[in-house]
Order: C-alpha cells, then sequence, then structure tokens
C-alpha cells in the first residue's frame, strides 16, 4: 500500500517539480526542489483537508456528549450491559459514531506513511530516471542540500518542534474530558514536540521542511476552524 500511494504522490511531486522549473531561471537562495516541496505538501494538505475536517467535526461532537456518557458511566458503572444500551442511544440521539475517530485516522494513515516515504525516498517514488536527482540543485536559504540533515542544530530541528507544539495547542480537543484524559493530552503536547526535535536532526531537511510546511498549513486550518465554530456559536 505505502509503495502504491507512494508512486502516486511522488508523481505528484516530479509534477510539480516540473511546472516550477519551467517557470524561468531557478533563484540562487531556493532551489527550485525546496519550492517543490512546499507546493507539493500544501496540495497534500488541501487533499486531506475534506478528512481533517471531519475528524475536528467527530472531536467537537465528542466534546459536546462527554458530560452525558461521563454520567452514564457513573450511574451504571455496576451494570456494564445497561450502560452499554445508554450509550448507544446517547450516540442515535446526537448522530455520533464512536468509531469515526478511529476510522478517519485509518484513511490518514496510510496516506501520510506513504508522503513521508516519498521525502525521504525522492530518488525511489518522484525523480526515478538514474542520476536526475542526485543532480538537482537542492539549496534552501542556509542547506546546501535538502538531502543532508540542517547543519545547523537550531534550524530545521527547533522550527519542527516549535510549529508541533503550536499545532497541538490548536488542536480540537474534548473540552469536557475527564481528569486523566487531560492529563494524558497534556504529557503528549509536551513529549511530543521534545520528540519531533531530536528525530528531526537525523532526518533529511527535504522531510523536515515538508513537516515544517504541514504543521504551518494545520495551524492556520485550525485557527480559521476555530474561529468559524466561535462565530456559529454566538450566533446562535
Amino acid at each position: 500500500m505505502t509503495a502504491f500511494l507512494g508512486n502516486i504522490l511522488g508523481a505528484l511531486l516530479k509534477f510539480v517539480y516540473d511546472m516550477v522549473s519551467a517557470i524561468g531561471e531557478e533563484p540562487g537562495y531556493i532551489s527550485f526542489y525546496a519550492i517543490a516541496i512546499i507546493i507539493t505538501t500544501i496540495l497534500f494538505k488541501l487533499i486531506l483537508l475534506p478528512v481533517s475536517l471531519s475528524q475536528a467535526r467527530s472531536t467537537r461532537k465528542m466534546s459536546e456528549i462527554q458530560p452525558l456518557i461521563q454520567q452514564i458511566q457513573a450511574k451504571y458503572k455496576n451494570d456494564p450491559q445497561t450502560m452499554q444500551i445508554k450509550l448507544q442511544e446517547v450516540y442515535k440521539k446526537h448522530n455520533y459514531n464512536p468509531a469515526s475517530g478511529c476510522l478517519i485516522l485509518l484513511v490518514q494513515l496510510p496516506i501520510i506513511f506513504a508522503f513521508f516515504a516519498v521525502f525521504r525516498e525522492p530518488a525511489k517514488y518522484a525523480f526515478t530516471e538514474p542520476g536526475f536527482y542526485e543532480a538537482m540543485n537542492k539549496t534552501f536559504f542556509w542547506i546546501k542540500n535538502l538531502d543532508q540533515p540542517d547543519p545547523l542544530l537550531f534550524g530545521f530541528p527547533l522550527l519542527a518542534a516549535v510549529t508541533t507544539y503550536f499545532q497541538t495547542l490548536t488542536m480540537p480537543s474534548a473540552a469536557n474530558a475527564d481528569p486523566k484524559t487531560a492529563q494524558t493530552q497534556k504529557s503528549m503536547n509536551t513529549f511530543m514536540p521534545i520528540m519531533i526535535f531530536f528525530v528531526t536532526r537525523g532526518f533529511a531537511a527535504g522531510l523536515a521542511l515538508y513537516w515544517v510546511v504541514g504543521n504551518i498549513f494545520t495551524i492556520i486550518q485550525q485557527l480559521i476552524s476555530r474561529r468559524s465554530l466561535l462565530k456559529v456559536k454566538e450566533e446562535k
């Protein structure tokens, strides 16, 4: 599955690169390859936008019915069978599928893994002509070769960590989640950026660029989505 999707997404990257490189003379400070990565990442995020919005709606719905779920769980804690019946009634009444979050994630993951593979091995999935990728200009401002890790310790590794942190802050969450779930989420929000910082130190800078651009797109998307939701609530 990863190889199949990787070939499709690799073809998208190659198509964008061909379009960009046909525009004119390549800038000295940013290569056509870097520009292609940025544009392709945005296109990828736009492709997944309907899925992301569906996931956000599912999370908001779960937040709305969480108090009812907690009441049922407390009231029927010694009667699991009745608890499940009552929970199903709540789900049906509010048109909520508890498995929707997992299903959406299952749709996203293969595509995300495939895209990750494309930027990890661009010569395999996108630029398959022998010697083509090796001969490409891969500069990006201070980076001479996006195929190598960022030479600056606080370059892309720090940008990846910071944007990951802000992305976790803007992610839709269950506002009425129990304290244990909230604490777990808080720990993940702290741990993830730190992990990303150390992991991206060994990434090819092109892959790190994809990660940072993707994070920035998601942050903007979630801020717009949150603002729209607040506007709807105010109108109600």
